[in-house]
């Protein structure tokens, strides 16, 4: 028989860092470096490795021999087995300088760029229930606890309606609190899981493709607007509308709640039929008197008070004299299209999401915007020298793409159209230092200013502005 490799432990070492994916920085006696699980920069910890490569380890804490003046106590009670809030056990001062120093070293070791005084983050406003959107899949073979496993007696039920254990996709945590969204979603939730249970219904199982509830969508809005989106893998109507039902009387709080049956392999709802079980199509968010629509499928920024402060600097930034002609790239709902129009000529927003466009201009409308137009397709096909010809060469350009940044076919076309001025909103400064690199020759950089969207997260966001070389 082969003998097992065994990982090696390593004893007292000193966290120096904060590194990728939320994970601690320390440094092995062979100098390699370890990359930590549940680690705070500052503590010394004893660490069992369960990765090992030629540069680098990868573990966990086995024993705290000293903590760091930055450690905290966790609120959460499944805070180190859920993935969410992987930071909560680092003080919120703490967070904020990480964030701000991973921005910084992104543009400069990935993207090689010259960088003026990089602004102080934003922090913000909340550094618990901030969140106004959560997905929770249903399972029928959840995470076991420790304790669980250590009692070795019989478990009833295998169900769970929760967030998935990282890295593995058929493992689901199930959740009896959660910090991210205010109330009543954690009552929802529980409810709909004990409801079904009660009731008989099956959790979904991912291997074997099949049970009858999939996921779970809650939305709520700055004003307690709450949507609720249940995805169906089976199609039992009985089953079905008993537990819609029980949610419309249960919860009168919910003014928009949807179904859908969803027996593809995976469980986004981008391109699926959705069924309106109950009240309004959407939920409403007002910003500065603009008011947006809001639909299962559309994009908003997930942090809806500290959204505010992130499109106020983008306007800063963007510095319109009121005759600019502005593409807005990635627009989603329209809201920094909208938000930015009345300082400028005309604002042209492109998006992926054809019921994102249809909801974009049904806000301007409503919003009694008139210069504003939005277009659905995909970036690198729609954004072409023909739509330029057709809609105009903007002077000012702002972007906001998804975490993968933008395609390479869309960064040659906005060098093509040369805008002085481009402000680059991103949630994943990696990428978008990346992208940064192959526009650096054209454009130099003016102002970054990081701003945290997600406490309790390694995620930042970044907003650069770029000002186009020998601009005249």
């Amino acid at each position: 028989m082969r003998k097992r490799k065994v990982n090696p432990h390593l004893e007292n070492l000193r966290v120096i860092d904060a590194g990728s994916k939320g994970k601690a920085v320390a440094k092995a006696p062979d100098g390699r470096v370890v990359f930590i699980s549940g680690a705070v920069p500052g503590d010394l910890v004893s660490v069992q490795t369960t990765r090992k490569r030629k540069g680098y380890f990868e573990g966990y804490v086995t024993e705290l021999h000293e903590a760091s003046p930055d450690r905290v106590t966790p609120e959460c009670i499944h805070f180190g087995t859920c993935g969410g809030c992987k930071w909560q056990n680092m003080s919120y001062q703490a967070q904020l300088k990480f964030k701000q120093k991973e921005v910084t070293e992104n543009l400069r070791r990935i993207g090689k760029l010259e960088l003026p005084d990089i602004d102080p983050i934003l922090p913000a406003p909340e550094q618990f229930y901030y969140r106004n959107k959560m997905e929770f899949s249903f399972s029928n073979n959840r995470w076991l606890q420790k304790s669980e496993l250590e009692a070795n007696e019989l478990i009833e039920s295998r169900n769970g309606l929760g967030l998935h254990i990282p890295g593995m996709w058929d493992k689901v945590l199930d959740l009896t609190e959660c910090h991210l969204m205010a109330d009543p979603v954690d009552q929802i939730r529980l409810s709909i899981r004990d409801f079904a249970e009660h009731h008989g219904m099956s959790f979904f199982d991912p291997r074997k493709q099949e049970g009858l509830l999939r996921t779970l969508m809650i939305r709520n809005t700055s004003a307690g607007d709450l949507m609720v989106v249940l995805q169906y893998f089976e199609d039992d109507p009985d089953a079905r509308e008993l537990l819609l039902n029980h949610l419309k009387e249960s919860f009168p709080q919910i003014c928009s709640l949807y179904y859908t049956i969803n027996q593809k392999k995976n469980d986004t709802l981008y391109d699926q039929d959705l069924v309106l079980f109950y009240g309004n199509a959407g939920i409403n968010e007002t910003m500065e008197g603009l008011q947006f629509h809001i639909t299962p499928k559309s994009f908003y920024q997930t942090n809806s008070r500290h959204a505010y402060a992130l499109y106020k600097k983008v306007r800063e930034f963007a510095d319109l004299q009121g005759t600019e002609l502005v593409y807005d790239l990635y627009t989603g709902l329209g809201t920094i299209a909208q938000f930015i129009a009345p300082g400028a000529g005309r604002v042209v927003g492109i998006e992926a999401i054809p019921e994102a466009v249809e909801a974009a201009r049904e806000n301007a409308a409503l919003n009694g915007i008139p210069n504003v137009s939005f277009y659905s397709g995909d970036m690198k096909d729609l954004f072409s020298r023909e739509f330029l010809a057709e809609n105009g060469i903007p002077e000012v350009l702002i972007t906001d793409p998804p975490r993968d940044g933008m395609h390479k076919d869309v960064i040659e076309r906005i060098l093509e159209c040369a805008p002085s001025r481009i402000v680059y909103v991103s949630c994943n400064s990696a990428t978008q230092a990346r992208d940064l690199a192959l526009m650096k020759e054209a454009y130099e950089v003016v102002r970054v200013q990081p701003v945290d969207m997600f406490p309790q997260t390694h995620h930042v966001e970044n907003i650069v502005l770029l000002r186009r070389r020998n601009n005249p």
